[in-house]
């Protein structure tokens, strides 16, 4: 069954890329479509019946040089099966979806074979994410990493007839490369450190290496913290956290249906998925957390300041992504990282939905994507605008405040902000979170008030001409919805329960974590944390060792702690009303009064201009010198010069020698005998 999961997305990437014209193009994309609901079948069993401990599959063996040994293996545990219901779901019902939205793309009236090319790349894109998630060493997991980095890239370069779609897809591909380098750094340091690259040994030896110098870069680190920190690196690439983020709002050139596959639930969740995975290296890392922590906390505000005066669609969405992710990364820096995945986990429904959502939209308004020039669609495509709707209440965060009852979204932005009370002790990562829950809530509320709501803006034939989308892509937006709905109450206590709960979902052995605590509000018998800490082995699908209070102390949360993410989307739902539905005015007010405000975010804090002037003028400039100077002037210049000079010259001399008479071949023919025979004599007289 595993075997099936991971290798239909690959079969159907093979069939529909090499052999559509051997079975027909419409034949090969549903055999793709096929094959993706099967592993997402397959998938959902394997989540709902998997008993959290970790197995083993091993296929073959892959590498075997001096000490480097590593096989290609499946390691199954619950972090395993979570990402595998995540990726499949969301990519099959993207392959499903794509057939509507892709059957009479405009960009592509002169190549009527567009579509076989497309589902191949989906179908490539999401195995070689799944070879990441099943992965049971690092050089299997960088392999799959790779991999999603090629697949993006075709992906987001899909239109490749358009310039501002070759250059999104090279700046994603090059800016993961920086993120990537860290990483390829962080596993070259933990096989000169444990000799290993395999999970097992690397977990085993984080004790170890906590207590270990590493010399990098003329100074001495501590071995723990900067393997973290170099393999964080690499996560910032691939989920865009701050200074690596710049590749996420281009790559939107790609088609909508991309944009939902790689932001919502696959390529920008695999950092989180890695941090994570390497929770026993990172419980011996504080340093590293606390890195993450910040950092994740400033990517989710600066990510909605920018939501807040986007205005394509997909972009608001594209940055509501950025400034989730940085959720997640908070709650894996405190130490809570099943909450982080719990996030993962119901932001895949409601992101995906949102996307296809828009997609929905702008294939009504005839592939539109301003939302000035919307206006008034909820009576023009009903089911697309309840779809958007159900989206906008799970990532705005509506509930039912200190119950479990709520959308998605509710319930794990509320988990991760109370773990960051609970992680920080209400530092700056809480009070950054719960503003940009306020600005979230404004910014979705927003795309829905202009896009949904209010008189018809732009184009009147587009509007006039506006109809909802056909079945094959609204199902999927049904399917997505009741995930949006529920699956953050069903899975609640088995992500940020109490933490023998949590424990069982994540097969976490310990003696600690894996029965109810004694004492009234299950606080555990602290004089013995530290004899339990040294013979608690580091397994399971994530490790939280006993000094790891986050889960505990996170419940027990004032109150006000646990209503300030409600209070903040209601104050953003009031402030959008208040700019769009009650003094349509204000916004154009306010962004005069507050015009280098404005400026500054309608520029995304002018990180791109930043980096134009500071790395990739100077690269541009470094391949012009090696151009002009290197290349045309000494290489073309030393060929040229021969091909030119000394080539003509001796052929001149050559066909002098070719003078057609045998007398003269003859003489040439006498001559050589003499120098022959002078040689042979005097060499033997030397002798």
């Amino acid at each position: 069954m595993e075997l099936i999961i991971l290798f239909s997305p690959l079969l159907g990437a093979i069939v529909g890329g090499f052999f559509w014209r051997s079975i027909g193009e419409s034949q090969a994309i549903y055999l793709t479509i096929a094959l993706l609901f099967l592993s997402c079948f397959f998938s959902w069993i394997v989540f709902l019946s998997h008993d959290a401990h970790v197995e083993k599959i091993t296929l073959f063996r892959w590498i075997n040089s001096g000490h480097l040994s590593a096989n290609w293996s499946i390691r199954l545990d619950r972090l395993t099966s979570i990402m595998l219901v995540v990726v499949t779901s969301v990519s099959a019902l993207v392959h499903l979806y794509s057939v509507g939205y892709m059957a009479h793309d405009e960009n592509w009236k002169e190549d009527e074979h567009y579509k076989a090319r497309f589902f191949a790349y989906l179908s490539f894109f999401t195995f070689t994410m799944l070879m990441l998630v099943t992965s049971d060493n690092l050089i299997q997991m960088f392999f799959g990493w790779e991999g999603v980095g090629v697949a993006s890239y075709l992906l987001i370069g899909f239109y490749y007839r358009k310039q501002s779609a070759n250059a999104a897809a090279i700046k994603a591909f090059v800016v993961n490369r920086v993120g990537d380098f860290g990483f390829a750094l962080g596993i070259f340091g933990l096989f000169m450190l444990t000799g290993s690259i395999n999970f097992d040994d690397i977990f085993s030896a984080a004790p170890k290496l906590a207590d270990t110098s590493l010399t990098f870069l003329w100074s001495d680190w501590n071995a723990a913290n900067l393997i973290a920190f170099l393999l964080f690196v690499g996560a910032m690439g691939k989920s865009a956290q701050l200074f690596l983020h710049t590749w996420l709002p281009d790559a939107m050139e790609g088609p909508t249906p991309v944009s939902a596959l790689i932001h919502a639930a696959t390529m920008v969740t695999a950092g989180v998925f890695l941090v994570c995975r390497m929770s026993p290296l990172m419980e011996y890392a504080p340093t590293a957390l606390s890195f993450i922590t910040i950092l994740g906390a400033f990517t989710a505000f600066i990510a909605a300041t920018i939501g807040l005066v986007q205005n394509d669609i997909k972009r608001v969405i594209a940055y509501s992504t950025m400034s989730q992710l940085g959720y997640m990364f908070v709650a894996a820096g405190v130490g809570a990282y099943s909450v982080a995945m719990y996030h993962l986990f119901t932001h895949a429904f409601f992101k995906a939905m949102l996307f296809l959502g828009a997609g929905s939209v702008i294939h009504a308004m005839h592939h539109e994507q301003d939302m000035r020039n919307y206006g008034g669609l909820r009576k023009k495509i009903p089911y697309t605008f309840w779809a958007m709707m159900i989206g906008t209440l799970a990532i705005t965060g509506v509930g039912v405040p200190l119950t479990h009852f709520g959308f998605a979204g509710f319930l794990s932005k509320d988990a991760v902000i109370e773990s960051a009370w609970a992680g920080t002790n209400a530092g700056f990562p809480f009070w950054t979170l719960v503003v940009a829950a306020l600005l979230t809530s404004f910014y979705s509320w927003r795309l829905m008030l202009m896009t949904f709501f209010g008189e018809a803006q732009g184009d009147s034939q587009a509007h006039s001409h506006a109809k909802e989308s056909p079945m094959v892509m609204l199902i999927p937006l049904g399917i997505l919805g009741i995930g949006a709905i529920l699956s953050g109450m069903i899975w609640y206590s088995s992500f940020f329960g109490k933490d023998y709960q949590v424990a069982k979902f994540f097969g976490i052995e310990s003696e600690y974590h894996q029965t109810a605590p004694k004492g009234s509000d299950d606080n555990a018998d602290k004089n013995n944390i530290d004899e339990i800490e040294e013979k608690m082995p580091p397994v399971g699908a994530i490790f939280m060792g006993p000094k790891n209070r986050v889960l505990h102390d996170a419940h027990y949360a004032p109150i006000w702690v646990k209503i300030s993410p409600f209070l903040a989307m209601l104050a953003g739902l009031f402030m959008a009303l208040w700019f769009y539905v009650w003094d349509k005015k204000k916004p154009a007010q306010w962004a005069s009064t507050l015009d280098p405000v404005y400026r500054l975010l309608l520029n995304k804090w002018y990180f791109d201009e930043i980096y134009e002037t500071i790395f990739v003028s100077r690269a541009k400039a470094i391949g012009r010198f090696f151009w002009k100077k290197g290349d045309g002037g000494i290489i073309d210049g030393t060929i040229n010069g021969i091909a030119m000079g000394i080539i003509p010259f001796v052929t001149r001399i050559s066909t002098r020698l070719q003078s057609g008479y045998i007398f003269s071949y003859a003489l040439g023919m006498v001559l050589g005998i003499l120098v022959l025979l002078s040689w042979m004599i005097f060499s033997v007289g030397v002798k």
